[in-house]
């Protein structure tokens, strides 16, 4: 009986046994692809475009691109008028996530405006 539950035991692994043998695991090879620029990335030059519109006054728009963008007064001033003349002007220039910030200030009095890439 001795050998027969000897039978069904599993030797164990201690010092004595023989070491496995090291492997090194393989490097897999990698190709690295660069993606050419699209445009479509948003660290791409990004505009905010602003049309003209029947609704605000010069002094609303002026106010408004200056809080939204940082610019001088005057050069407000000069967009606004752009806006007016030409139908739409770009007002900032970044990347996307601060044209989406720009914009967002634009459109707390519903200033018409676009973010194009």
């Amino acid at each position: 009986m001795d050998h027969c539950l000897h039978f069904f035991t599993w030797p164990r692994q201690g010092p004595s046994s023989p070491a496995e043998p090291e492997v090194e695991p393989a490097t897999p090879d990698v190709e690295v692809l660069e993606k050419d620029d699209d445009g479509t990335g948003t660290d791409h030059p990004w505009k905010v475009i602003l049309f003209n519109d029947e609704v605000h006054t010069f002094e609303e728009v002026i106010r408004q691109i200056v809080k939204a963008t940082g610019c001088s007064k005057g050069r407000a001033e000069k967009l606004a008028w752009t806006v007016h003349t030409e139908g739409k002007a770009n007002v900032y220039e970044g990347t996307f996530e601060e044209c989406f910030e720009v914009q967002a200030v634009l459109k707390e009095i519903q200033l018409v405006t676009e973010i194009r890439g």
